[in-house]
C-alpha cells in the first residue's frame, strides 16, 4: 500500500496523457496552486458528480489562483468520452497503470460496502506554487467534497 502525503512533503512529479493524448505535466503548473484529485472511473455517477461540480466551480478556483486536475485510471479515450459527454472544463488526467495514483497514496486498500478491496482511493491534494504538498484529503465524499475544498481554502 502506498504512503499517505502529508503538509510540507514535495509532491511528486508526473507527466500523464490528457483525454487528447497530450502530455500534461505537474510542473506545467509551476508557480501556480494546484488541485489534484483522484477518482476511480470516469462515466460513473460519483465521479461524474465531482468532475461537473470542479466544472462547475472553475472560474471560481482559477480566479483564486487554482488549476485542478482530475486523474484517474481510465484510458483517455474513456476521459474524451467523459469530457464530451459532461461538457466538462477541468484537466483529465489518465493513469492506467497506476503509478500516479500509488505516489499520492491514493490507490491502495479501502473499504467498499463493508469489505476491503484494493482500488482508487478518492482523493485530494493541494499542491501550492513551490511544489509541496498544502492539503492531503483521503477518502472524500464525492458529492459536496468540491463545496468544502472552497470552504476550507477560503474562497
Amino acid at each position: 500500500m502506498s504512503e499517505r502525503l502529508e503538509p510540507g512533503d514535495v509532491a511528486p512529479a508526473f507527466t500523464l496523457p490528457d483525454a487528447d493524448g497530450n502530455e500534461v505535466s505537474l510542473s506545467d503548473h509551476k508557480g501556480r496552486k494546484t488541485i489534484v484529485y483522484f477518482y476511480p472511473a470516469a462515466l460513473t455517477p460519483g465521479c461524474t458528480k465531482q468532475a461537473c461540480d470542479f466544472t462547475d466551480n472553475l472560474a471560481l478556483l482559477a480566479g483564486a489562483g487554482y488549476d485542478v486536475i482530475g486523474i484517474s485510471p481510465d484510458k483517455p479515450e474513456k476521459l474524451a468520452k467523459f469530457r464530451e459527454q459532461e461538457d466538462l472544463k477541468v484537466t483529465l488526467l489518465a493513469d492506467p497503470e497506476k503509478r500516479v495514483l500509488e505516489a499520492y497514496g491514493a490507490f491502495g486498500e479501502k473499504k467498499l460496502y463493508g469489505k476491503t478491496v484494493t482500488g482508487v482511493i478518492r482523493s485530494t491534494v493541494v499542491v501550492g506554487e513551490d511544489g509541496k504538498v498544502e492539503r492531503a484529503l483521503y477518502n472524500v465524499k464525492a458529492t459536496g467534497h468540491v463545496a468544502k475544498i472552497i470552504k476550507d481554502l477560503g474562497i
